[in-house]
């Protein structure tokens, strides 16, 4: 939990790519990639190699965190978010096939 007063490193996104190449590619131990890059807390190098390796970067661009939308102008932007919809509580619940 976060201390009143205290503050967070922010990295670039570069930093954070060549850690995780680093790591990777070159197979240096994250200690090392952490001494050498400057970088205090190593188990979040460790994050950005987990997540390079997978492929998804250290930061994607399109970000899942926040509360869901649950409001939406059509009923095909909701469909396209992914979510089922009631018309109103209590009814029917209405499915498309996107295969059709």
């Amino acid at each position: 939990m976060a201390k009143k007063g205290q503050t967070f490193w922010r990295y670039a996104l570069e930093l954070k790519l060549e850690a995780a190449r680093l790591i990777n590619e070159e197979h240096i131990s994250i200690r090392e990639v952490a001494t050498r890059l400057d970088i205090q807390n190593k188990s979040q190098v460790q994050v950005w190699a987990a997540k390079a390796k997978q492929e998804l970067g250290p930061e994607p661009a399109t970000s899942k965190r926040g509360r869901p939308k649950t409001k939406f102008s059509s009923m095909e932007e909701e469909m396209a978010c992914g979510r089922r919809s009631n018309i109103k509580k209590g009814s029917i619940q209405i499915y498309t096939r996107s295969d059709e």
